[in-house]
């Protein structure tokens, strides 16, 4: 008795000093994982290693032999962290207890024993589901210390000695093995743990989602700033941010003057987050941008299987992202990725709808028929054929836009509605609009009324308003896996303000041309209109990928 309770002191320390290791953040963070990685198993495979051996150096000598807690250091690691760290243990604690012991009575069965209980406690991690590990690990311990029994029978010379060893030491051994379950049931416990904070993080987040949903239904510049200050605030961090495939959207925290306004992204770290769609974590670096920074967490935002941005979580103090913090983060970044593609297909509807009353406009429009009318009641007297051409064009014109629907129509379609168009606006303006196609034999198909406002956008807004004749060049080509549609001109010009309204979605509700089609090929294909200032003029353009056969 007196034995087993010197045994129980020596497995207290063991339980003692793995009480106040979970509570380090590291170790805990480590505990809670429910995958490691070789660097974490190395370690915590070094740790029981330095158990077990203290287990054995703290032996009980009875008659050459060790009464110690080594096989519950074995087992207990690998019970809980897996056939790398039970069988490790098991190998350099047995070797240790046979080297520092060589022809002893129990050497070579202690050395058995220890690589068997690194191999059963393995097999436990594997097999055993977790709520029963603890009394499983107790039974295999008192096998594997019954086993040690029959083999210091086996092998002692003389038969005696062995005997005498085994009736002294068998019960405190194998009773003292159910300090097993002890360790197992602690580390349990902190792995409940896990499961309070989970619930807290995941409590966290959808606080967050509730938060942040009244802005998602308009994303803007403003609406993406109040979206990162919640996040800000809720998670406690030192700056958040989202991006896009290529710029900084929103910057809220330590060094936001740095992000006025659109910014490029410059960070390599969030290009190869973007590139390759993995968490990036970095709990020890000094951003060459904002050099106060020393953890950084990038969260890829998906979309439909597409990443389509990141958002950014940075702390000035370094090793501050632990894991319940970066699974909540990930958590909330899927959140956010579905409140995003949401938002994305209400304002493609919304869209749908203004192009809708776009088209209706355009079909009531009693200048534009009026206009067309008179020219081509003007040409009647000098030109009949030209006449009878134009009554062509105005009724292609027009059934086009009676037939136009949600449905996508074959480019050349399109395109025959902006010939009508355009053979229309030369009756009334002659000389002063010329015209240049450079349309490639292709067919794709794409929505409703996207080329036809650019082109009018050109005449209207570029050509028209200079008294100097003018040229309007549409273009379709290849361009390797994409199809380019463009639409240049020599006319008055944009202005660099209203190209920047148009990019950041200020242009008024009213003018809802160029915006229009802007805001629908960018939520239709990833990317909105291009527009580029010329001397003189302004060239637009947009690219589709080349639909697979």
């Amino acid at each position: 008795m007196e034995m087993l309770i010197q045994l129980f002191e020596r497995a207290a320390l063991l339980l003692i000093s793995l009480f106040f290791m979970a509570r380090v953040p590291k170790f805990k963070e480590i505990l809670q994982k429910d995958n490691h990685t070789p660097t974490e198993l190395t370690f915590i495979s070094m740790i029981f290693c330095l158990f077990a051996i203290f287990g054995t150096y703290s032996g009980i000598e009875v008659e050459g032999s060790l009464v110690n807690i080594r096989t519950i250091a074995i087992m207990s690691g690998g019970i809980l962290f897996g056939p790398w760290v039970g069988i490790i243990t098991g190998i350099v604690s047995g070797m240790h207890r046979y080297l520092i012991d060589i022809g002893g009575v129990t050497s070579v069965p202690c050395l058995i024993t220890s690589i068997l209980a690194g191999i059963v406690s393995g097999y436990i991690y594997w097999r055993v589901k977790k709520a029963n590990r603890w009394i499983i690990g107790i039974a295999a311990g008192m096998i594997c210390e019954s086993l040690t029994m029959v083999f210091i029978l086996l092998l002692a010379e003389p038969f005696h000695l062995g005997l005498d060893i085994v009736i002294k030491i068998a019960i405190p051994m194998i009773v003292g093995q159910v300090s097993i379950g002890l360790i197992v049931l602690l580390i349990a416990s902190v792995e409940g743990e896990k499961e309070r904070i989970a619930a807290k993080q995941a409590k966290l987040a959808l606080d967050i989602a509730n938060k942040t949903l009244p802005y998602f239904r308009s994303i803007n510049a403003d609406s993406l700033h109040t979206i990162c200050t919640i996040i800000k605030n809720d998670i406690k961090a030192d700056a958040v941010a989202i991006t896009d495939t290529r710029d900084v959207l929103a910057y809220v925290g330590f060094g936001e003057e740095k992000y006025n306004g659109s910014h490029e992204i410059i960070s390599d770290l969030t290009k190869e987050t973007i590139r390759s769609g993995k968490i990036t974590i970095r709990n020890n670096i000094a951003d060459h941008h904002t050099p106060q920074i020393h953890c950084l967490l990038i969260i890829p935002l998906e979309e439909r299987g597409i990443i389509t941005g990141t958002l950014k979580i940075y702390y000035r103090e370094a090793y501050t992202i632990t894991y319940t913090l970066q699974t909540m983060a990930i958590g909330l970044a899927q959140i956010i990725s579905t409140l995003m593609e949401v938002s994305r297909i209400e304002q493609m509807k919304e869209a749908a709808n203004k192009a809708e009353l776009k088209a209706l406009q355009t079909k009531i429009n009693p200048h534009f028929l009026f206009n067309a009318l008179n020219a081509i009641a003007s040409t009647t007297r000098r030109n009949p054929e030209k006449a009878r051409e134009l009554i062509h064009n105005l009724s292609g014109y027009m059934r086009y836009n009676l037939e136009v629907g949600e449905e996508l129509i074959d480019i050349q379609i399109a395109l025959q509605q902006v010939r009508d168009y355009i053979e229309i606006e030369q009756a009334r303006f002659g000389s002063r609009l010329q015209v240049e196609y450079e349309i490639e034999d292709i067919h794709v198909k794409l929505p409703s009324l996207l080329i036809q406002p650019l082109v009018e956008n050109a005449v209207v807004h570029g050509i028209l308003k200079r008294k100097d004749p003018g040229l309007v060049s549409i273009s379709v080509k290849e361009m390797g896996e994409k199809i380019r549609i463009s639409v240049k001109d020599t006319g008055e010009g944009i202005t660099q303000e209203v190209i920047d309204k148009l990019y950041n979605n200020e242009v008024p509700s009213k003018q809802i041309g160029l915006s229009n089609v802007h805001q629908r090929i960018k939520l239709i294909y990833g990317t909105g209109l291009v527009i580029k200032r010329l001397n003189p003029g302004t060239e637009v353009y947009f690219e589709m990928v080349k639909e697979k056969k």
